[in-house]
């Protein structure tokens, strides 16, 4: 029953068919993954992508939890012995957080109050009695009340106001009207604080020393970057409307005429609304303003690590990474196509050291003698020095005696994002990866890997560590670290792994699987050899037929015994693969390799019950390239050669640069002057656009113009209206 309702609810709330809802909810309750049910149970779910799937589970969840509130809120009332069955069944139809908490409010465990200390004084009749402004003369009234602690008639009109201001301040409509007012019309307010505004913490915040807008135009980077600047004790920040207005409009409601007991009413309503109803309501709002600028900025750094991770591969290739330095020189390492380590050497071609010649002839040597295909340079302090070093050895410009050197093809040159690579290199995996090399090697390695496969690589790093978000650490991080891992598991999932290939680290992010299972598949291939079929993931420890079923599809076999292994057809499929091939006359692996065949079926014959056109036109899909990897080819790219530091900036210039991070409010572009350049969104079309994710993704090779350097700064401003 419950499930239904929530089924309704959902689907009510985010437009999808109720049915479709129930089922995806169905194969969650059943522990199928969200790739999983994206990918493999599209008529169920009416082809529901992984968005929707997603959204679909979050709402459930906050269901679960608006259920679990309004259980506790029951048995409060309940124990209070205030429970009616109407106001049970306010609270068993209301599933919106907000007005739930309104409802409990009243019947809410508080501290004890000024209107609670009246109402044990007995002044709640009182108070009643000036509500409904019927009684000419108050004083007189309130002199029937003098006992006890109430000394005098100002003393019990003054308790029963203080009952008449929490009762307007705990009323519904009264709390509904405020929030409208909120919406409508709530500014929020920057001041820095006196003491702090001529500190050398404050003057990042000194766009919001004195600072005020509409709270519905703030944007989710302003917000976050005040309420940052209050967390460090420099800004002070408020959310008010208009407020005489506000109070005004709630006294229209309340008082009835200029009488006496009307301005009686008017006080507590002006009293209510300063030392009650405004706070609760602006805290309310902070919060919301706060969750909706988090939720926003996760939903940019999680878009952009999504573009990160599913950069465009070099593929296996046999791979020199550098991590250059100058005093400390450029560490070097040399990798086999599958990444592992065969070689790492130190050079010093740069200031202070200068040995260019020996470092020239060092990497001439391990280019030949480790048959390097690609060099993977990082792009941190002395990149553009090595880059133009390693194309000069390249090119031959060091008179080096290369007759004990074989001629091979000179490998290409790339510069990557180095990121995290010291977060990697210090980390528990790098450590188990490589115990007996430091810090420096391992991060050289993280470098080159990254060119082969930035997925497999990055997949090691905390991802808040990658450099692609803003006000990571400001945000809920619970929410963040939950999106985040949706977005790798998704990224994973969606590109697939090579079993035999694939670190355990890789692995945890397959749909089923998990730490342990993760690591239990090493180490069956370790002990065993390569899979030479998925089938055998059955015999892995604890990785049942659930798991398998979870993770099959998403693992690729290449040169297995079956050719459906190396391909994102499901074997739970391969029957229907194999009848296809029977009824054109041929193999399963003729019918890859022969566009006829597969053009000749037809997909009409093979549904069932079970299996719908949507599986059915993926399986034929996935068998015109099976195994295709999605991302992008890979290109190279090369920086202004007469531009390397900013001084070298002139306004007008038209530079190459690569999009390294994206924000609400623009995209920052490395130039090559080790100082990236802001494109603000104003200046990234010739058009208003929503989004800078609607003009450029993440790593997009694009062409600026200089609009204005602001050395003292150190602020790069470019534009993308070349």
């Amino acid at each position: 029953m419950q499930k239904n309702v929530f089924s309704c609810l959902i689907a009510n709330s985010l437009g999808i068919g109720e049915k479709y809802v129930a089922a995806t909810l169905s194969l969650l309750e059943e522990g199928c993954t969200i790739p999983f049910i994206a990918r493999y149970r599209k008529e169920r779910t009416g082809s529901l992508d992984e968005v929707q799937i997603t959204a679909i589970s979050d709402r459930y969840e906050k269901l679960l939890e608006i259920q679990k509130r309004k259980e506790t809120i029951t048995k409060t009332i309940n124990d209070l012995d205030k429970m009616t069955p109407q106001l049970q069944e306010r609270i068993d139809k209301c599933w919106d957080a907000t007005e739930l908490e309104d409802i409990y409010l009243p019947y809410k465990p508080k501290r004890r109050t000024r209107a609670q200390v009246a109402r044990e004084q007995g002044l709640e009749p009182l108070a009643l009695l000036l509500m409904k402004q019927r009684e000419h003369d108050p004083e007189r009234a309130a002199e029937r009340f003098i006992k006890g602690d109430i000394k005098t008639v100002e003393e019990a009109l003054k308790g029963a106001q203080d009952i008449v201001a929490e009762t307007v301040s705990e009323d519904e409509r009264t709390r509904q009207q405020l929030r409208n007012a909120f919406q409508r019309q709530a500014v929020i307010t920057s001041k820095v604080v006196k003491a702090k505004s001529d500190t050398d913490e404050a003057a990042k915040y000194s766009d919001y020393f004195d600072w005020s807008e509409p709270l519905k135009r703030c944007s989710s980077h302003r917000l976050l970057a005040m309420r940052r600047g209050e967390a460090e004790g420099i800004l002070r920040i408020s959310i008010s409307p208009d407020d005489e207005e506000a109070c005004e409009r709630l006294k229209r409601h309340y008082v009835y005429g200029n009488t006496p007991c009307g301005r009686l009413v008017s006080e507590a309503i002006d009293d209510g609304y300063k030392r009650l109803l405004k706070p609760s309501i602006e805290t309310e709002f902070a919060a919301l303003s706060k969750q909706k600028a988090d939720e926003e900025a996760i939903r940019v750094f999680a878009e952009n690590l999504r573009q990160l991770l599913l950069g465009a591969p070099l593929g296996q290739k046999r791979v020199m990474g550098v991590d250059p330095g100058f005093r400390t020189g450029c560490k070097i390492v040399c990798l086999d196509a599958q990444g592992n380590l065969l070689h790492h050497d130190a050079i010093f071609p740069h200031p202070p050291v200068n040995k260019r010649t020996e470092a020239a002839l060092a990497i001439q040597r391990m280019i030949s003698k480790y048959q390097i295909e690609a060099i993977s340079i990082g792009n941190g302090t002395a990149s553009r020095e090595t880059d133009a070093f390693i194309k000069d050895v390249l090119a031959g410009r060091y008179n080096i005696d290369t007759k004990s050197t074989s001629k091979t093809a000179s490998p290409q040159v790339f510069v990557v994002s180095e990121s995290g690579a010291s977060v990697y290199s210090a980390s528990k995996i790098a450590r188990d990866e490589f115990p007996d090399e430091d810090v420096t090697v391992r991060g050289a390695v993280s470098i080159g890997r990254r060119l082969m496969d930035p997925l497999a690589e990055l997949v090691k790093i905390d991802p808040k560590s990658i450099g692609v978000g803003q006000y990571q650490h400001d945000v809920d991080q619970t929410l963040l670290k939950h999106s985040l891992d949706q977005t790798v598991e998704s990224c994973v999932n969606s590109v697939g792994v090579d079993l035999n290939t694939a670190s355990q680290h890789l692995l945890m992010y397959v749909s089923g699987l998990g730490a342990t299972l993760a690591k239990n598949i090493v180490d069956y291939r370790r002990e065993h050899g390569a899979f030479t079929s998925r089938a055998q993931l059955l015999k892995v420890p604890r990785l049942g037929p659930s798991a398998y079923q979870q993770c099959a599809g998403f693992l690729r076999i290449r040169d297995g015994k079956n050719p459906l292994d190396n391909s994102a057809v499901h074997p739970e499929s391969y029957a229907i693969v194999e009848q296809m091939a029977k009824d054109q006359g041929c193999s399963v692996s003729d019918l890859i390799n022969n566009k006829d065949k597969r053009d000749a079926i037809q997909l009409n014959k093979y549904v069932t019950s079970d299996v719908g056109m949507p599986t059915l036109t993926d399986i034929l899909s996935e068998l015109e390239k099976p195994g295709r990897d999605p991302r992008e080819q890979l290109e190279a790219f090369e920086f202004d050669k007469n531009v390397s530091t900013i001084d070298d900036l002139v306004e007008g210039m038209i530079l190459p640069g690569i999009v390294t991070n994206i924000t609400n409010f623009g995209a920052f572009v490395d130039i090559g002057v080790h100082q990236d350049g802001l494109v603000h969104i104003s200046q990234m079309a010739n058009r208003r656009i929503a989004h800078p994710l609607d003009v450029v993704k993440l790593h997009q090779h694009v062409t600026v113009r200089v609009i204005e350097v602001d050395h003292r700064r150190h602020r790069i401003s470019l534009s993308l209206r070349v």
